[in-house]
């Protein structure tokens, strides 16, 4: 092995070691902006998820269609970014997939030049094959007719004189070499011809395959300016969607103002009949108190599982929580009194304690009504409302029994689909009944 042969295959080890370092390097990066983009992707439509039903249960005091309205706008809100992100990406591609195009044009270019520069060779190797083959034809005849081929015994022999001797060994000697010369030019291109026929063969399998990915990217890109127009499309859209969802947002504020001040005003109200309720009971007590002799227990600790399920779902679902909520339209914070629990339309609503129903009634806010007077726990007054019902199965003052039918699922009121809005008060203030349903 030559030192230039061992020099080439240590270069070659090198340049596979560096190339598997490479290799092994850009698989896991890859890897991890793949896996990235997925948690990050996975990331925005939990995010999403959280903020569509965060806002879902905002809505239960908003009517129907404004509620659909906000929600709209909403989903606008949330797929405006993405649309545009994805405009970003398709145009990116597009510009990447018109500078790919304008490289591989290039090559193409310079492939197909090198192909024309090629032939153009061969066809004036052809010329010169043919000139040379004539006047070696023509050579060969010439010694033909002057009687075949010369040597130089026959020149010494027919020479007259030593000066007739130089003069045809000269011209013998001039024709031979030329004729020799004319051989080898002959063969030295026919050679040229083989390599150049070779290289034209192999430039036009480039070229070919050349085009084959030129006409690729012409699909590509037409595929990413589609995509980029589509998005485009799309955003423009959303804009026209977004001021239209706001417009009527806007223009129903004032009617949002007032079933809002009737909704804390029927609350104001069913604080007030609770308050008196309860007073009157108490009243009940000191005169039973008194006339028995004793005085009424001060109230303890309530303590917690008071509740059965009120719902035929299994084990109980908790759609939205209790606590304060930020109002989607009018924009201040409000006490979202009670849970909402899943239920299915017109399906049993049961009674989580015994207890005797105070009222069933229809309020703005709260849609068909049945309150029910869960008694006293521990010197605490006890009762529960179960709210949007369709329909009532009992009426005013009917004692009922844990589980009792009190009636059927609905929406009635400032809701958004079927559900039990299921209130706790304890002393006529409302608490959280998740404990006290056991959750």
């Amino acid at each position: 092995m030559t030192r230039r042969q061992r020099l080439a295959r240590v270069l070659a080890a090198a340049l596979v070691a560096v190339l598997a370092g490479l290799t092994a390097s850009a698989g896991p990066a890859l890897g991890d902006s793949l896996s990235d983009q997925r948690k990050a992707a996975e990331q925005r439509a939990a995010a999403n998820k959280q903020a569509h039903d965060q806002l879902v249960a905002s809505l239960e005091d908003i009517n129907t269609s404004l509620a659909q309205a906000v929600l709209d706008l909403q989903a606008v809100q949330q797929r405006l970014p993405e649309a545009q992100t994805e405009l970003a990406s398709a145009q990116a591609t597009l510009q990447s997939s018109q500078r790919e195009a304008a490289i591989i044009a290039a090559r193409l270019q310079d492939a197909q030049d090198q192909a024309a520069a090629i032939g153009a060779t061969i066809a004036s190797n052809a010329d010169k094959s043919a000139q040379i083959r004539v006047a070696i034809g023509q050579m060969a005849r010439e010694a033909y007719k002057g009687g075949g081929s010369v040597s130089s015994v026959s020149i010494v022999l027919n020479a007259q004189s030593t000066e007739d001797f130089i003069q045809q060994y000269g011209l013998v000697s001039t024709a031979m070499r030329t004729q020799s010369q004319s051989l080898g030019a002959l063969q030295q291109i026919e050679a040229q011809d083989r390599n150049n026929q070779a290289r034209l063969e192999a430039i036009r399998i480039r070229v070919a395959e050349l085009k084959a990915e030129a006409d690729q990217k012409v699909v590509e890109a037409d595929q990413a300016r589609a995509a980029a127009a589509a998005r485009n499309a799309e955003i423009q859209k959303l804009i026209v969607d977004q001021a239209a969802k706001q417009a009527v947002i806007e223009s129903q504020k004032v009617q949002v103002q007032a079933e809002q001040d009737a909704v804390d005003a029927e609350a104001a109200q069913l604080a007030s009949q609770l308050a008196q309720i309860i007073a009157d009971q108490h009243a009940a007590q000191e005169a039973a108190a008194k006339a028995a002799g004793k005085k009424v227990a001060p109230a303890g600790p309530i303590g917690n599982s008071l509740f059965a399920n009120p719902t035929s779902v299994d084990p109980i679902q908790v759609n939205s929580e209790y606590g304060m909520r930020f109002h989607p339209v009018l924009h201040f914070w409000r006490l979202h009194a009670g849970i909402d629990l899943q239920t299915g339309c017109n399906t049993p609503i049961y009674a989580a304690r015994a207890g005797t129903v105070q009222w069933t009634r229809l309020l703005n806010g709260y849609g068909n009504q049945v309150m029910v007077d869960h008694g006293y726990v521990n010197g605490n007054s006890l009762m529960a409302s179960y709210n949007h019902m369709s329909s009532f199965a009992v009426g005013a003052g009917v004692h009922v029994n844990q589980g009792t039918l009190l009636g059927y699922s609905g929406t009635t009121g400032d809701s958004t689909g079927c559900h039990l809005h299921f209130e706790v008060y304890v002393n006529g203030a409302t608490v959280n009944p998740r404990p006290l349903l056991g959750l």
